[in-house]
C-alpha cells in the first residue's frame, strides 16, 4: 500500500511540475517528423497482463514494423528529436500516466514485449511478473548504454535474448526479493545521476558487456 501511495504521489507531482516540459517535447516531436506525438506499444505487466506503454515517439512513422523490436547504435529509424530524447530518457516521461493508471510503478522491473517475455525461465517469470513493472530499475541503470553495446554484436537480437536479458532478469529478481521504499528512492536518485553522466554502478556482480 505504501508503495502504491508513493507511486501515485510521485507520478502526479512529476506530471504537474513537468507539464511545461511535456508540452514542449510534444510540440518538438510533432514539428520534427510527421506522425503521432505519443507512441504506444504492447508490454507485459503484473501477473502477465498486457497493457499499452506510453512513450514520446522517437522513430519515423511505421518504423516499429520495419525492423527489430530493439534499437541498435545509431538506428536510422530514430528521428532527430528522438535521438536526444532517448539520450536523456525523456521519451519515457509519459509513463507517469501509466503509473497513475496503476499499470506501472515508478520503480520496478522494466516491462518487455510479449515475444521477449516468452523467453523468461518459468521461475524467474513468476517472480518478475509478480510486481508492477517500472519506469526505471537497477537494470536500466546498468544497461544505460544498451544500444551502443548491441551495436558491437553481429546478431543484436540474439545477443539481447541470450546475454543481456538473463542479466536483466537477475536484477529484476533481486529487486523483487529485496524491494523497499528506501531502495526505490535510491534507484530514482541513481537513475537521475546516471542520465546526467555521473558514474553509478548498482551491481549484482555481473559483467554485462555482450560479446560481439
Amino acid at each position: 500500500m505504501a508503495k502504491r501511495l508513493f507511486d501515485i504521489a510521485f507520478a502526479s507531482l512529476a506530471l504537474l511540475l513537468l507539464s511545461p516540459l511535456l508540452l514542449a517535447i510534444g510540440l518538438w516531436v510533432w514539428w520534427d517528423s510527421p506522425g503521432p506525438v505519443v507512441f504506444r506499444q504492447l508490454r507485459v505487466g503484473r501477473g502477465g497482463r498486457p497493457f499499452n506503454i506510453y512513450k514520446f515517439r522517437t522513430m519515423h512513422l511505421g518504423a516499429a514494423t520495419a525492423g527489430p523490436q530493439i534499437t541498435v547504435g545509431r538506428d536510422p529509424r530514430i528521428t532527430r528529436a528522438g535521438a536526444l530524447l532517448r539520450r536523456f530518457k525523456l521519451d519515457e516521461l509519459p509513463q507517469f500516466f501509466n503509473v497513475v493508471r496503476g499499470q506501472m510503478s515508478v520503480v520496478g522491473p522494466r516491462p518487455e514485449v510479449p515475444r521477449f517475455v516468452a523467453q523468461y525461465p518459468a521461475d524467474l517469470r513468476e517472480s518478475v511478473l509478480s510486481v508492477r513493472p517500472g519506469i526505471t530499475d537497477l537494470a536500466s541503470i546498468a544497461f544505460l548504454d544498451e544500444s551502443t553495446l548491441l551495436a558491437r554484436s553481429t546478431e543484436p537480437e540474439c545477443t539481447y535474448i541470450e546475454q543481456i536479458l538473463p542479466i536483466k532478469l537477475q536484477y529484476a529478481h533481486q529487486y523483487v526479493r529485496t524491494r523497499t521504499l528506501l531502495l526505490d528512492i535510491r534507484i530514482i536518485i541513481w537513475t537521475v545521476l546516471a542520465i546526467l553522466g555521473y558514474s553509478v554502478s548498482p551491481s549484482l556482480g555481473h559483467k554485462h558487456s555482450p560479446k560481439p
